[in-house]
């Protein structure tokens, strides 16, 4: 029953996800795609958290690990949303990799997105164990969760409005933003979302061997620190701060931490 719902739960997201590709083909904005894929993981993993799985029914905790991806859907997917209609829909990591796809790039876009959908999936994974674990809540593991995550939730709506505010600012035009939270790390907000996803394992994780599945949950951080650091997140943006920075971004790379929030002094 379980593998059944799983299933059916990847299958929602790869729904989605060809949905984004049909829009892009249509309309030519790109930028939609990641809105989409952050509204959906929230809809399928409240879906997958509010299941109600064999005789079990639906504890407080189904509720709360609900709550807490829909928060995040929510606050990613409006942010991401806002920075789309001021682009006017195009998001350049997808235009130059249309480009380097040339004539293959429909085909091999619509297999990009279903990889999304996959990433995706196990997000939800993390989700749907966490809410179905059958420990009594709250306990220890749930306090600490509902604090990390509250805490991630804080710092990267802090770290969004330290960056907004500062490219408010007509007098910060072509600098680097390092203040406030961007001054011990070059990308606090890739933190406080990878931090965000450290909650679901602390809920999910039995130490008995009556939840062995609640290990799951440890994939969702595992894959976030992968992406951000290394594939979709910091290394095309670098690349791009670089080209419209130059020096003062290579000093502010020489000066602060890339992904760990860790002050000068303390490096």
């Amino acid at each position: 029953m379980t593998l059944l719902l799983l299933f059916c739960l990847l299958v929602a997201m790869s729904l989605f996800m060809t949905g984004a590709w049909l829009i892009e083909r249509q309309t030519g904005q790109s930028g939609w795609i990641d809105t989409i894929w952050s509204f959906s993981t929230g809809i399928v993993g409240v879906a997958g958290a509010l299941i109600v799985v064999g005789n079990e029914g639906l504890l407080l905790r189904n509720f709360v690990v609900a709550a807490m991806v829909a928060i995040w859907s929510f606050r990613l997917g409006s942010h991401i949303a806002r920075r789309t209609l001021k682009s006017g829909g195009v998001d350049p990591r997808y235009s130059n990799l249309k480009k380097e796809w040339g004539d293959n790039a429909a085909m091999r876009l619509f297999l990009f997105l279903q990889s999304q959908a996959i990433a995706g999936f196990i997000l939800v994974l993390a989700v749907y164990v966490a809410a179905h674990n059958p420990a009594p809540f709250p306990n220890i593991a749930d306090y600490i969760g509902i604090i990390v995550f509250a805490v991630a939730v804080l710092g990267e709506a802090v770290a969004d409005g330290q960056m907004r505010e500062f490219g408010a600012d007509p007098a910060n035009k072509g600098k680097v933003c390092d203040v406030g939270l961007w001054s011990i790390s070059r990308h606090p907000n890739y933190f406080f979302e990878w931090l965000g996803w450290v909650a679901y394992p602390i809920i999910a994780i039995s130490l008995t061997p009556d939840y062995l599945i609640g290990w799951l949950a440890i994939l969702a951080p595992i894959q976030m620190y992968y992406l951000l650091v290394h594939v979709s997140g910091i290394p095309p943006l670098e690349a791009h701060m670089l080209k419209s920075r130059g020096d003062k971004f290579r000093d502010y790379q020489r000066r602060v931490s890339a992904f760990w929030p860790i002050p000068k002094a303390a490096k």
